[in-house]
């Protein structure tokens, strides 16, 4: 992994959280919706790949950050199960 692809992470990481954040009730901050979008990048794409989901939508990206929104919204709100928010 190059510091480009490191640098594509992140953005769509940045992207995936603010929109999860807006999604879901409360506020995550800039912080932390990096962080919800990095992790739910993962965990998105972990489930999606564990249930065979495939999106076909064209765009790599496009589905990227739709795989990452989705794993964000789930981060965000185990989070704040977890917490007691």
């Amino acid at each position: 992994m190059n510091s480009r692809d490191i640098i594509i992470w992140l953005a769509v990481g940045l992207l995936a959280g603010l929109i999860a954040s807006w999604v879901t009730p409360g506020s995550t901050g800039l912080l932390g919706a990096l962080i919800a979008g990095v992790i739910g990048s993962v965990v998105g794409g972990y489930i999606f790949q564990a249930m065979k989901i495939d999106l076909r939508l064209g765009n790599p990206i496009v589905t990227q950050i739709i795989t990452a929104v989705v794993g964000a919204i789930i981060v965000i709100l185990a989070a704040r199960l977890v917490v007691g928010f």
